[in-house]
């Protein structure tokens, strides 16, 4: 059997590992060490254990994980972004569809804060589907435009998925993120207006909400809010002007959302040890999963096989565009059995030679592969967003009612990508 083949053996036993259900980090590192000890020796593959994860953890620009997760976290539970859905709601729901659409611009907010679609979602569904289940909104809309804008978590920044992208194939992270923010923007617009389209042909689902507001009510909740903004603009304000690295500015932001949380008296030292909690357990499932995914790129390197696929790909004269509508099928496929994180770094290894070897733009791929990881949270049947609102909303309505809803937001996710594709300035004019 030719090295190319035992690679591509290894891939595929790979996937009948993650199939049976064995984490993905561990499934990648187990394969990865058995492939690399055939094609050399045990001993090899001891002293790529060895060194190899070091090499990667020692890598600074990794350091900037755990610091927007610890600012993401911190926001969460110090209530940062509580006012969000009540500003967005005294400006925008006498709109047809106000509170949905106050649902969407709330949960973009909340990203800037959380880089995590998942904590998106978990949030602003306890703060937004109540209020609008109680203002005569149908249930599963309500927790549909929920699942749906959390998946603006992973895209504007900070953007986890796109560190770990940026890291993993050197790519400027400040770019990652001008791109992300881009097409979050784009999305957040066009969801809201299909919204709007929603509650016009279908007011029954979403009647008008009349809230009478005074000018000083909305000066009030802009004032309530007003840290959350500030700590926003002053870190990525500072990352985009070159005056923070994606380090610094995960730090700072960090220690702001602290400082604004304790002295506020918003954030409690239970919440604060619970969000140093989870960012360590958080960073700790990451770093697994991208150490074998490293291992899996030695892995490749050695037996040839990404080399072969992409050669492959060439001799059959694939273009650009047929190539990613290739990849958009491979990750609509993956994205409902697979999480984003262990979903992207088990491609990448494979894909990225392509990409380079059809020019294609790695910062701009790098923003439409998160989109499609992002719409891997809504299909069944492993809709992450969709499953973490349906356990906010318990018998409020079936799992089947909201994963209804969430079709007609990846069909509007598809579309986009589709543009993006037809249109790849549509990302590329912020860089």
């Amino acid at each position: 059997m030719s090295d190319p083949a035992i690679g591509l053996v290894g891939m595929a036993c790979l996937l009948v590992l993650i199939i049976l259900r064995i984490p993905i980090g561990m499934a990648m590192i187990l394969v990865s060490a058995a492939g690399i000890s055939y094609l050399l020796d045990f001993s090899t593959m001891l002293g790529q254990l060895r060194s190899l994860p070091y090499e990667f953890s020692a890598n600074w620009a990794l350091s900037s994980v755990p610091t927007f997760l610890a600012m993401g976290y911190v926001c969460f539970y110090a209530r940062l972004t509580t006012g969000l859905f009540k500003l967005a709601k005294l400006w925008l729901a006498r709109l047809p569809g106000g509170m949905a659409i106050s649902t969407i611009f709330a949960s973009a907010g909340f990203a800037a804060m959380s880089g995590s679609s998942i904590a998106s979602a978990a949030a602003m569904g306890r703060i937004a589907v109540p209020e609008m289940v109680d203002s005569g909104y149908k249930a599963s809309l309500a927790g549909g435009v929920v699942a749906a804008a959390g998946t603006l978590g992973a895209l504007i920044p900070p953007s986890i998925l796109l560190i770990l992208y940026g890291i993993f194939v050197q790519q400027p992270i400040g770019k990652l993120f001008l791109g992300g923010l881009a097409l979050g923007i784009i999305t957040t617009i066009v969801y809201a207006l299909l919204i709007l389209i929603w509650a016009i042909l279908r007011p029954q689902d979403a009647p008008r909400v009349d809230i009478s507001n005074l000018p000083d009510e909305r000066k009030e909740a802009l004032r309530e809010t007003l840290p959350a903004l500030l700590l926003v603009v002053a870190t990525f304000g500072g990352l985009f002007a070159g005056v923070f690295t994606p380090t610094e500015a995960g730090a700072f932001g960090a220690f702001v959302a602290i400082c604004i949380g304790f002295v506020g008296r918003t954030l409690s030292w239970t919440g604060f040890l619970k969000a140093l909690e989870e960012t360590v357990s958080t960073t700790c499932v990451i770093f697994i999963i991208s150490i074998g995914a490293n291992l899996t790129v030695r892995f490749l390197s050695i037996s040839g096989a990404d080399e072969f696929i992409s050669d492959w790909i060439i001799a059959n004269d694939l273009t650009a565009f047929q190539f990613l509508l290739a990849v958009v099928l491979i990750y609509l496929v993956l994205g409902m059995f697979l999480e984003p994180v262990g979903s992207m770094l088990l491609t990448l290894p494979i894909l990225f030679p392509t990409i380079i070897a059809l020019d294609i733009n790695p910062i701009w791929f790098g923003v439409v592969l998160v989109k499609l990881l992002e719409v891997g949270m809504l299909t069944p049947p492993v809709g992450m967003n969709v499953f973490v609102i349906k356990s906010v909303m318990g018998k409020m309505c079936s799992l089947g009612a909201l994963f209804k809803v969430v079709s007609w937001f990846v069909i509007i996710d598809l579309l986009i990508v589709l543009l993006t594709i037809l249109y790849p300035n549509m990302i590329l004019f912020i860089i």
